[in-house]
């Protein structure tokens, strides 16, 4: 694929500009307009808070996800998603079948840290998260020796998490004073028992 960006305990790639300019371009307007855009609120710390951003959640029917208290039934495939999942999959010569889809509308949007290691994705899962729109920064960090990483993902780029980066890695999406337009992020991943 491209170098490991991590040197132990796990697989980190990053391949720039899976998507052209132009074509990052269109698929970030489509996606905007088209996909079913919410605001969630998720039980953490013992009480309900709102989500930091907009969420969607798309998949295959039985493609269900649990995080933070909630339950997440997959609205079926849209053909720009099933799209872009073909050309991903083919770069991962592997299959999903769901994606979380998530708008940082600004600066204020983020993703608390935590690592992808609910019990449905099963052991060493491969996610492949698709970025669109503004940069952000994404930051990982280890669980023990605590060594750092931080990655700026850009318009069309395509990070890819493997191997048993999710058991010893934490990562982020951090709040930023910086002026930030939106930005998409679509996360594929492979349900793989629903609990």
């Amino acid at each position: 694929m491209t170098t490991n960006l991590v040197l132990f305990d796990g697989e980190l790639y990053l391949i720039k500009q899976f998507y052209s300019l132009p074509e990052s371009d269109r698929l970030f307007a489509q996606l905007q307009a088209e996909l079913s855009w919410q605001e969630e609120t998720i039980f953490i710390y013992g009480r309900w808070v709102k989500v930091p951003r907009l969420m969607c959640w798309y998949g295959d029917e039985d493609a269900w996800y649990r995080y933070s208290g909630v339950n997440h039934r997959p609205l079926p495939w849209t053909s720009l998603l099933q799209a872009i999942r073909q050309k991903v999959e083919r770069q991962c010569q592997c299959s999903f079948n769901s994606v979380l889809a998530n708008m940082y509308r600004n600066g204020d949007d983020s993703m608390g840290c935590h690592a992808d290691d609910e019990k449905e994705l099963g052991l060493n899962p491969v996610i492949a998260s698709l970025s669109f729109g503004d940069e952000r920064l994404f930051k990982l960090h280890h669980k023990i020796c605590k060594e750092k990483l931080d990655i700026v993902l850009g318009h069309g780029d395509l990070l890819v998490m493997a191997g048993i980066l999710q058991q010893h890695w934490m990562h982020s999406v951090p709040k930023t004073k910086k002026l930030k337009t939106p930005r998409i992020n679509l996360t594929f991943r492979e349900i793989k028992a629903n609990g």
